[in-house]
């Protein structure tokens, strides 16, 4: 049985891949460099979820959660509130949906990578 970890970066890695491919080809520019920012994460995910090892997922996990966990909380702080929180982070424009869909986002994803023991199998599993 595939783990809890490698499950997620696949999933996440497609997704992210499928939509940053999809927004290149129909979105709006202006959203240009946030969708980059999707498509290049997702490339490792799908890397990691395919053909790395059920403990390189697990650290992705981590690190890839954390990371998009604080970017959602440094969104709220940096944000202008009178204007929906809007941060310009130089190129990017982000406003609370984007700040809230990060904290959902690197929570779920840290979650399942400290779901995941060390060795790769999820906690709680013989």
């Amino acid at each position: 049985m595939t783990k809890l970890a490698t499950w997620v970066c696949r999933v996440l890695g497609v997704l992210f891949v499928v939509t940053g491919l999809a927004t290149f080809a129909f979105g709006e520019p202006a959203n240009r460099y946030h969708n980059l920012l999707h498509f290049v994460t997702g490339l490792p995910a799908v890397a990691v979820g395919f053909v790395g090892s059920r403990a390189g997922a697990r650290v992705f996990c981590l690190a890839f959660g954390a990371s998009y966990l604080s970017f959602g909380a440094i969104g709220f702080a940096a944000g202008d509130p009178e204007a929906g929180y809007l941060w310009h982070l130089h190129v990017m424009h982000l406003a609370a949906p984007e700040h809230i869909f990060h904290l959902v986002l690197g929570g779920v994803v840290l979650l399942s990578g400290i779901l995941t023991r060390s060795d790769g199998t999820a906690r709680g599993t013989i």
